[in-house]
């Protein structure tokens, strides 16, 4: 018997470089036998015997992931399962929104099984009996298309402490809760950010965010400043962030 997981522990744990694979399976043979492949080529493993369990784990799943935290990598998904079955748990998880990789399992090698095993949303399909190598194979196959296709699709992401700039959505976030800023304050901090101190004198800053053609007085420089202060930091007064140089101008950080 392979030593896997509870799935309590692991979802509490740190994954491994490799990865963290969900195995959805009734068959406790068939279950162990993969757990222990995949433990054995360096994966962490999570296992589930029914369908309503491994919903929960997804749930758990992509709570963690929108906390910047460790999710599911991959799910291994019998077609067969009490409760909920393969076909209609791939549908709930990819409604919900969760692009997680899946293979489906089954004994059921016809067209026309793998064909709606795919349009519900599987990533891929192998018939029973299979090969552990031919499984472990097509699991690395996923999580590299997978992986490259986040890297190419992922946005740029600004961080300094506890602030968090997503320049795609126009959204700030400040020990994970999001703030409101204008149009003008938010083009501020993103270059305050994309430049940790350096220091903007007024007349800069008022080209790159108001433009060379801004008739406006400096002074509006400083009540941008003094707004974003009063929404990022904790006593505007002493400002951890945006810091003043006298005589030359404003910094971040």
């Amino acid at each position: 018997m392979p030593t896997t997981l509870s799935a309590e522990a692991s979802l509490s744990q740190a994954s491994l470089k490799l990865g963290r694979v969900l195995i959805v399976e009734d068959e406790e043979l068939i279950r162990e036998t993969i757990a222990l492949a995949l433990t054995d080529e360096g994966y962490e493993v999570v296992v589930a015997e029914d369908g309503r369990t491994a919903l929960e784990l997804t749930h758990q799943s992509m709570a963690r992931a929108n906390s910047d935290e460790d999710g599911i990598d991959l799910v291994i998904l019998d077609l067969m399962l009490p409760y909920v079955n393969g076909l209609d748990l791939c549908r709930l998880i990819r409604r919900e929104g969760n692009n997680v990789p899946i293979l489906m399992l089954s004994a059921k090698g016809s067209e026309t099984d793998r064909v709606v095993g795919l349009e519900v949303g599987a990533d891929d399909y192998l018939t029973k009996p299979f090969g552990m190598r031919e499984l472990i194979a097509r699991c690395r196959a996923l999580l590299r298309r997978h992986r490259h296709a986040q890297t190419r699709v992922q946005e740029p992401v600004l961080r300094f402490r506890d602030i968090v700039l997503y320049p795609q959505e126009c959204r700030v976030t400040l020990s994970g809760e999001s703030i409101s800023l204008s149009p003008k304050e938010f083009r501020l901090l993103e270059l305050f950010m994309s430049h940790p101190r350096r220091v903007w004198s007024r007349e800069q800053l008022l080209e790159r965010i108001w433009g060379p053609d801004f008739m406006g007085d400096s002074k509006t420089v400083d009540v941008h400043i003094r707004w974003l202060r009063e929404k990022l930091e904790v006593d505007p007064s002493r400002p951890q962030y945006l810091l003043t140089v006298r005589g030359f101008g404003y910094r971040f950080g």
